[in-house]
């Protein structure tokens, strides 16, 4: 059998191992409970994976174009969702509604500084710029893939024991999707991601999403 008869059958593999067999191994406490060097780990490899591949544009990880044209859009789309997550949590959690800020206002400060350096950006590596390219022989290009991007990205966090984070975190990654596609640049997705995983830490939901929190 040649090669390329192979390689549906290998990158269905590879995804298997990546997005579906390692969260549950971290869920199930196979592997130990270690979120952010897995994900340094994983989206180191698919940096170098995507060295090895001629068609993957590298200088799009670090391109700052068509940041300026898609950020008003951004932000007023941000806006509206996060207002209504604010919302929410005053009527349905008040007790939680910056929470952490008025707790431990420095922890807040170093997590808005190093949450999009050391997880938002290499999130977005593996979920968006790796996942959209190497996967498109499975998924295609349309919303098959971007459902295929949000599902594995919210799958993710079932390491962190609730269903808020699994639902949260699908609808936000198809919104990062979305934004990654429409505009084409990694940075502008990771100021989408950003944005909404800051604000989840400040009105008081971070817990969902660092030490397994239930509702």
């Amino acid at each position: 059998m040649r090669p390329d008869m192979l390689r549906p059958f290998y990158l269905a593999l590879e995804f298997f191992v990546i997005f579906i067999g390692t969260p549950l191994l971290i869920a199930y406490r196979v592997l130990p409970n270690w979120p952010i060097p897995y994900l340094l780990g994983i989206a180191l490899f698919a940096v170098l994976m995507a060295r090895r591949d001629p068609t993957f544009d590298l200088n799009g990880l670090v391109s700052t174009r068509r940041i300026r044209s898609n950020l008003p859009f951004l932000l007023l789309r941000d806006a509206i969702f996060l207002l209504l997550l604010g919302l929410a949590v005053q009527l349905f959690a008040p007790n939680l509604l910056f929470s952490l800020l008025k707790r431990s206002p420095v922890f807040w400060a170093l997590i808005m500084v190093l949450y999009p350096l050391v997880s938002v950006y290499p999130q977005e590596i593996l979920y968006r710029a790796y996942f959209f390219h190497r996967y498109r022989p499975l998924f295609g290009s349309g919303w098959t893939m971007f459902v295929a991007s949000a599902c594995a990205f919210g799958f993710a966090h079932v390491i962190f024991g609730n269903w808020l984070a699994i639902v949260l975190c699908t609808v936000g990654g198809l919104l990062f999707a979305l934004t990654y596609s429409k505009s084409g640049s990694l940075l502008l997705t990771c100021i989408d991601h950003a944005l909404f995983g800051n604000f989840l830490f400040t009105i008081g939901l971070g817990g969902f999403f660092y030490h397994g929190a239930r509702l």
